[in-house]
């Protein structure tokens, strides 16, 4: 059986007196919406002035009432007609609505840009209780804010470029309930950099289980949103990645993240031996070529097989998709030898949803994170660091393909 809070329930007792049929609920429910935007234009002039009506601070305060203009505004619930206090000087500007709005838009926004900013619906509830007097239930938060569900699924299918340099993948973790069950699922992020070496996410994907049918369906979407070139696709070693990727995009390099796999090397490392592998595995990465790279890997083996010979195993098992970064200039190292840019936006992505532990739907989450980007990427103006260096590096190296997709 459904609990109802003791706001809902008057909401219920004042809906359902005098109701016979749904046209009288729609009226009811229309009258409750204008008579709550006059509390919140009332609480606005109220503040406006500096007091209360009614209150003595108003004598000769130089400003006061002076009375109501009638004015018709749409909302969801039909047409509705609206007193809207005036000031006697003038000055008055409502926001909750303005003096030219016809639509009650604007409040609708409001709610998204808090929830966009990691605002629980409970914290928008006791916001709009606090600020405005006004009781706004979860259910109609949650209704506001699935309206941009719509503009997600044109977003998450919008066309892409015809080819990216480089393309990040990475996941993060959230909780969501399922089944009655709070269960941990993944949000695969894809952050591209184009060809004017600005970042975009060019979508996002919830998923319980990594597989290469997963991967093979996200490469597939990414096709036939215009992608035709992956240039050098970064990565932690996903599952199933590197068969997808071969599937869809077979002329596309891969490169695994080395401060990933370095995370992984140590994991077990004592605290002791901690500083002197990560030193040794530091000549790894940071050789000048493969050459002197594989060089510094059998040394580490030499030193390190006693204690660690899983690290040598990882090193060399993965060295193919490892070591593709040293025959590119160090500018390009720099960009493709680390996740580091998708990651960057996961920490940013937390900052937004910290406050949410668990999300009711795959709906819910999709929401949350879609006005996250949406936040996230007003800061993206500017492409990336030496950008005017490295797409010269990437057209070296990568003549054909640019020529082929007439991006040069």
């Amino acid at each position: 059986m459904v609990q109802l809070n003791e706001h809902e329930i008057q909401l219920v007792n004042l809906i359902s007196e005098e109701c016979k049929d749904p046209k009288d609920v729609t009226k009811k429910l229309k009258n409750l919406f204008a008579g709550t935007l006059e509390k919140m234009l009332v609480a606005e002039l109220d503040e406006h002035l500096g007091y209360e009506k009614n209150s003595i601070l108003g004598n000769n305060s130089g400003n006061s009432r002076n009375g109501y203009d009638k004015k018709s505004i749409k909302s969801e619930w039909g047409e509705c007609e609206l007193s809207v206090p005036r000031d006697r000087n003038g000055t008055f500007d409502p926001q909750v609505v303005g003096k030219r709005q016809t639509r009650t838009d604007d409040i609708e926004n409001r709610i998204l840009a808090m929830y966009s900013k990691g605002m629980s619906t409970r914290d928008i509830e006791d916001h709009l209780r606090d600020i405005y007097g006004v009781d706004a239930s979860a259910s109609l938060i949650s209704r506001i804010t699935d309206k941009i569900l719509p503009e997600l699924a044109e977003w998450q299918s919008r066309p892409l470029s015809e080819v990216y340099p480089v393309v990040f993948f990475d996941g993060i973790q959230f909780k969501v309930k399922k089944d009655g069950k709070v269960i941990s699922k993944c949000v695969y992020t894809v952050l591209g950099i184009d060809g004017d070496g600005k970042k975009d996410i060019l979508g996002i994907w919830i998923s319980e289980t990594e597989s290469a049918s997963f991967w093979t369906t996200v490469f597939n979407e990414l096709r036939n949103r215009g992608v035709k070139d992956i240039l050098i696709a970064c990565h932690d070693n996903l599952s199933g990645f590197v068969n997808a990727l071969e599937t869809v995009f077979p002329k596309t390099e891969n490169q695994l993240c080395i401060i990933h796999m370095i995370r992984n090397s140590t994991k077990h490392v004592s605290y002791k031996d901690l500083k002197p592998v990560v030193a040794d595995l530091k000549k790894i990465y940071g050789a000048v070529s493969e050459d002197a790279a594989l060089f510094a890997l059998e040394e580490f083996n030499e030193r390190w097989s006693s204690k660690f010979p899983q690290i040598y195993k990882s090193w060399e098992a993965n060295w193919v998709n490892l070591s593709g970064f040293f025959k590119y200039p160090e500018e390009m190292r720099r960009l493709i030898y680390t996740t580091n840019a998708v990651e960057g936006f996961h920490r940013m992505l937390r900052k937004f949803t910290k406050t949410k532990t668990n999300f009711p739907t795959d709906d819910a989450l999709r929401k949350s994170i879609y006005l996250s980007v949406r936040e996230i990427e007003k800061k993206w103006n500017n492409p990336i660091k030496d950008w005017g260096i490295i797409v010269g590096q990437f057209m070296v190296y990568f003549e054909e393909r640019f020529a082929d997709n007439q991006i040069a």
